[in-house]
Parts: C-alpha cells; sequence; structure tokens
C-alpha cells in the first residue's frame, strides 16, 4: 500500500425539488407505497446477531394512529452489554484498519444514499417522524450523505497535520481511535444526526454502542442496513434500542467507556455528566463528553429590517417541522413601529397554511413525533389561552390528536419580558413575539441574551449596519450559530458548522473538523538519527 490516498473533494449534495412530474417524485412516491404496505420486526444489532427479545413495542406514524409500520424489539442492561463486548471486540482490528479503508465504505454509503437509498431513507423519515418531502430531503437524504462525505474528508485533514522536524530528527502524529467504546445517543427529530453521531467517531477508527430514541427505531433500522450495504463491520456499530435508564446506565457505568456523543434535552445530559462524574474513578480513561442540548432561539429585529424577510424567516424557522428542531425560531423581538403591519402579514401567510398527513405533498406543517410531545406543547398553549397576566394567543392554538398529533402553528404575543412561553424551551410549532419600545433596541439586545438560558441560534434581521454590529457584539455568547439577516434554521455541514453553549452544550460543532478531533488521542513520536553517545553537555567543560 505505497501510497498517498487522497478523499474526492466533498460537494454539498443537491436538494431535489420534488416538483410535479419530476423523476425523484415518481421514484419517492413508489418506494413509500412500497414501504407502507409492508410491517417491519427490527431486532437489535449487536456484532454479527440480530437479536429478538421477544420484548416489543408497536411502531405508528405520528400522524396516523391507526396505521402501523411494525415494531421494534426493545433490549435492556443485558443487552447493552452484549453490545459493549462487540465494540471492544471489533475495536483492535477496526482501529488497525487503514484510515482510507474505513473512508471507503463510509463514502460508498454517502453514494448509496444519494441515489436509491434516499428513496428508502426519505421515506422512512416520512412515516416515522412526520416530516414533509422538503424537511426529509434536505434530513436524511442531503445532509446525511454531507456529513459522511465530508467527514471523511476532516478526518484526512486531520491526518495530515504533522509536527516540524529539527536536523537529525524525524517527529511524527499519529491520531489513535479513543481507548474503549463510544457510547452515541440520538434524538428522534433529525435522521441526519442519527446518523452522524454513530459515524463520526467510526471514521475515526472507535467501534460504538448506538441508542436510538424509542420513536424512531423504524427510521434507525434502515439507517444500519445501509451501512452493511456499504459493507461496515460487524460490531462497529451496535444498535440498542429499549429502556434509555438501563441502557445508559449499563454504558456510563463500564470502564471502558472512552466517549459519549449526544443530542438531545438539556437535562438528560445533565444527568449523563453527573453519572459519568460519580464514576470517573473507574474509567481506563477520562471519557470525552460531546453534547448538542436544548434552545430557545431568538430572532431580533431592527426597525431597518425587511418586513417581509421577516415575515418569511418567522414562518419558516418557527413551524418547519413543527418547530421540533433544536434551532426553531422560538421567540422574537418586534420593535412597536413594525409590529402592526407585521402582525397582519403573519396572519395572511398563516392562513394559508395546510396542515395534514406529509404524504399529501400539499401539507406544510404535520404532526409532532408523539402522545409526551403533545401533551407537553399543549399544555403551553392552554397555559398562554388562560393566562391574561402575560400572554395572548394570536393565531392558531388549536389542538387535534383524535388521528394524529396535530398542532396548529401557533403565535402568541408575551405581554411581560418574562412571560413563561419566552423563556421555556417547548420543542414544538409555538412562536412567542415581545414587542418592544423602538427607542429601546439597545436594552432589548440585553433582554435578549438573559432571557435564556440557552445559546444554540439567534438571529438578527437589520439594514442598518451599525444595528447588525451592535447585536453582534451584545449577543456574542447568546448563541453558537448567529445568523444575519436569515432564519436561524438550516445549518450546512461545510458552511455552518453547527452547535451552541451555555446550556445548549458543548460547542463542538457538528460538521466540522473541530467534531473529529474529539474521536481521536494523538500520539507523538520523535525518532533521533543520530542519538548522543555521551551525557556530558559542553556546559561541563573547565573554562
Amino acid at each position: 500500500m505505497n501510497g498517498r490516498f487522497q478523499v474526492p473533494p466533498p460537494v454539498n449534495e443537491t436538494v431535489l425539488s420534488y416538483g410535479p412530474g419530476s423523476i425523484e417524485k415518481k421514484a419517492f412516491k413508489a418506494r413509500l407505497t412500497e414501504m407502507r404496505s409492508r410491517e417491519v420486526d427490527i431486532p437489535l444489532y449487536i456484532g454479527e446477531k440480530q437479536i429478538k427479545t421477544g420484548k416489543t413495542a408497536d411502531i405508528h406514524p405520528p400522524h396516523d394512529h391507526a396505521r402501523k409500520l411494525g415494531r421494534f424489539h426493545k433490549g435492556g442492561a443485558k443487552e447493552a452489554q452484549q453490545a459493549i463486548g462487540a465494540a471492544l471486540k471489533a475495536r483492535r482490528e477496526w482501529a488497525a484498519t487503514p484510515w482510507h479503508v474505513r473512508a471507503a465504505i463510509f463514502l460508498k454509503a454517502a453514494e448509496l444514499l444519494a441515489n436509491d437509498w434516499r428513496w428508502t431513507l426519505n421515506a422512512a423519515t416520512m412515516l416515522c417522524q412526520s416530516k414533509n418531502i422538503y424537511q426529509a430531503e434536505i434530513d436524511s437524504a442531503c445532509e446525511l450523505v454531507d456529513f459522511l462525505r465530508f467527514n471523511v474528508r476532516f478526518a484526512e485533514q486531520i491526518y495530515e497535520q504533522q509536527p516540524i522536524s529539527s536536523r537529525g530528527l524525524w517527529n511524527r502524529s499519529e491520531q489513535r481511535p479513543l481507548e474503549g467504546f463510544v457510547f452515541a445517543v440520538t434524538p428522534f427529530n433529525f435522521t441526519a444526526i442519527a446518523g452522524n453521531l454513530p459515524t463520526a467517531p467510526a471514521i475515526m477508527g472507535n467501534t460504538v454502542v448506538w441508542k436510538p430514541a424509542s420513536s424512531t427505531v423504524y427510521t434507525a433500522h434502515f439507517l444500519m442496513q445501509l451501512w452493511k450495504a456499504a459493507g461496515l463491520p460487524d460490531g462497529v456499530i451496535n444498535m440498542v434500542q429499549g429502556s434509555a435508564s438501563e441502557i445508559g446506565n449499563a454504558c456510563l457505568s463500564h470502564p471502558e467507556l472512552a466517549g459519549v456523543h449526544f443530542t438531545g434535552s438539556t437535562g438528560v445530559f445533565h444527568n449523563m455528566w453527573t453519572q459519568v462524574g460519580a464514576n470517573i474513578g473507574k474509567y481506563k480513561t477520562y471519557p470525552r463528553l460531546v453534547g448538542e442540548t436544548g434552545g430557545k432561539d431568538f430572532v431580533m429585529v431592527h426597525p431597518s429590517a425587511d418586513l417581509d424577510s421577516v415575515s418569511a424567516a418567522l414562518v419558516r424557522g418557527a413551524f418547519e417541522y413543527q418547530g421540533q428542531k433544536c434551532s426553531a425560531a422560538s421567540r422574537a423581538y418586534i420593535p412597536d413601529t413594525m409590529w402592526k403591519k407585521l402582525k397582519k402579514r403573519l396572519g395572511d401567510e398563516l392562513a394559508t397554511v395546510r396542515m395534514g398527513p406529509p404524504e399529501d405533498f400539499r401539507n406544510f406543517i404535520n404532526a409532532v413525533i408523539d402522545k409526551g410531545a403533545y401533551d407537553s406543547i399543549k399544555e403551553y398553549i392552554d397555559y398562554a389561552r388562560k393566562s391574561k397576566k402575560d400572554s395572548k394567543i394570536l393565531f392558531g392554538g388549536k389542538c387535534d390528536d383524535s388521528k394524529g398529533y396535530f398542532i396548529e402553528p401557533t403565535v402568541v404575543e408575551a405581554k411581560q419580558p418574562d412571560a413563561r412561553t419566552l423563556c421555556e424551551e417547548i420543542f414544538g410549532p409555538v412562536l412567542t413575539v415581545y414587542v418592544y419600545p423602538e427607542k429601546r433596541f439597545d436594552e432589548t439586545l440585553k433582554l435578549c441574551d438573559r432571557t435564556s438560558p440557552y445559546a444554540l441560534t439567534g438571529a438578527i434581521f437589520a439594514g442598518d449596519r451599525r444595528a447588525i454590529q451592535r447585536a453582534s457584539d451584545v449577543l456574542v455568547n447568546a448563541a453558537g450559530n448567529f445568523y444575519i439577516n436569515d432564519k436561524p434554521t438550516g445549518a450546512v455541514v461545510g458552511q455552518q458548522p453547527f452547535g451552541g453553549a451555555r446550556a445548549s452544550g458543548t460547542n463542538d460543532k457538528a460538521g466540522s473538523m473541530i467534531n473529529l478531533l474529539r474521536w481521536v488521542s494523538p500520539r507523538t513520536l520523535k525518532e533521533n538519527f543520530d542519538p548522543p553517545r555521551d551525557y556530558r553537555y559542553p556546559f561541563l567543560a573547565e573554562a
């Protein structure tokens, strides 16, 4: 293997339009029909085994309770221990596998996903997570393809970084996989995240125990099938779905835990961090903790902003995928001089928004993920409806779970800057607006900064460049991804590395080299071609 291999330069995958009569629309609908017509029986993937425990849960689309997609087998502490064993068994060979061989597997997975597997993963995401075709396309197809292609390139760049050498010496650096296994825990809302969190460490030579969200095991199953089709060896990624506490406790208390790759709620990450701290004395190595958690993402509007742009950003940023994005616009600060016109524009726009199952391509809004989410979001809306002190529902607010978990896009006006819906993460199609006096823009920037413990995404809309700079300065720590005259959602791999700080996580920037560096432990090598043969230094000689 005497060659210096270079991976193909990555380019962001093109988002298909699925317009009327398009080839992709026809191909996708055929796959969607096929997948809706059959039920799947999903095992745990542990090493070379596909384990069926007999403890099962049925899978139903969030938008259609009556339809059954299949069932999945649930694991617990026993299966988690088996998965850890399989990961550790596979680790030695996988860590020793040349990086270009590992790269080829994930590049093949990207190519498969960019072609025929595209319809499968998009259909799974639509059925399982109630995403319309555009939201599925940018997620389960394009973003995941981008993660696979760009992460391989980032790995290559990491391996290329080498120290300088003095004459007679050769200094080298190698990037070793972490010593142990990586525990990946993924959320329901993005198939791309579910795909990235286990594969990013695996690209760097680590083996992984992966716990997907119980509400999206259906999609996770097809991800495992994709990786197997690409040639991923058994045991490199082991999928164990089931009891979060049993699986989590088994993994977080294991001496060989080397890292945690997590996306989910801030509370869960706090608990994981606490468990790791309590177990710190038993680990072979200090585990790497990488987490992206909650958000209460803002849109700050200056009086010089373009009204139409603000309106479009709020509708898309707050309500695409039913607001179930950690980056979704959840609060907006609007100057009083603009509010009357903007309120009318928002009302007119929302009146055109259709809600229903994602299989009907005319629907912009679909169902929220499950009963728990539905009840939680509805409770916030009911609170805003009943509250006479600090909130008023302007648009939407209707909820219906008779067929699916449907909640209308809802806009709440906060009468107080500390109103509950303005401060707390809701994770649903609810946007809270606070109207501020135009002359108090600077004060409102400071208010925005201190209102929420989160710091994930945010946006400033302004035509005045001084206002943009002022917002950027005051809100420097309020958002890990800061958008200027754009909605606070839609980060693209390689273009806007994603992550936030404060209560929003460790800000290790998925979609960049920064994240990949967390999954390696460097070793420095020094080779001396002409080592000294006498311990004495010149200064020891007599004057």
